[in-house]
């Protein structure tokens, strides 16, 4: 049974490997000109492999329980305490794991970035800028002031 908890320690790993690349490649994306068109590609990936963690961490608790040991974070500890391969394969995945959480999180900020960037532009191109001037460009992108 350790074992197959050892196994589905190594895929785990993997996974948040390829999704902590992902997160990479999606961090370029949000950078670049071209980029957002493969953001739509990205997302369905990440999806994927969030799915594929969760089953994975279903099948952990599994063979945890398969241990007579508790599901989740106090179970694992529980079993790589008694055995070294466990320990040092936990170890790699939580590593990765705080890689992919920190990587996750810079992504977060950079679209939140971007969203507050584009606020303030169609703010301005709607002329809310705080004075009573008239508004730039309309609700259907015509100038009001001129009919266009």
């Amino acid at each position: 049974m350790k074992d197959a908890l050892l196994a589905t320690l190594i895929d785990e790993h993997a996974t948040v490997e390829a999704f902590a690349s992902l997160l990479a490649v999606e961090q370029k994306a949000l950078t670049s000109l071209d980029g957002m068109t493969s953001l739509p590609q990205i997302v369905e990936q990440k999806t994927t492999l969030t799915q594929r963690l969760a089953g994975l961490e279903k099948v952990r608790d599994a063979e945890l329980a398969g241990l007579g040991l508790p599901a989740g974070p106090k179970g694992i500890e529980m079993a790589c305490e008694r055995d070294d391969r466990l320990a040092g394969q936990w170890q790699l995945l939580k590593g990765s794991t705080e890689r992919a959480r920190r990587a996750n999180l810079t992504i977060g900020m950079m679209i939140r970035t971007r969203m507050e960037h584009n606020r303030r532009a169609l703010a301005i191109l709607r002329g809310d800028t705080g004075n009573a001037a008239p508004m730039l460009y309309g609700p259907d992108g015509r100038l009001p002031a001129f009919g266009l």
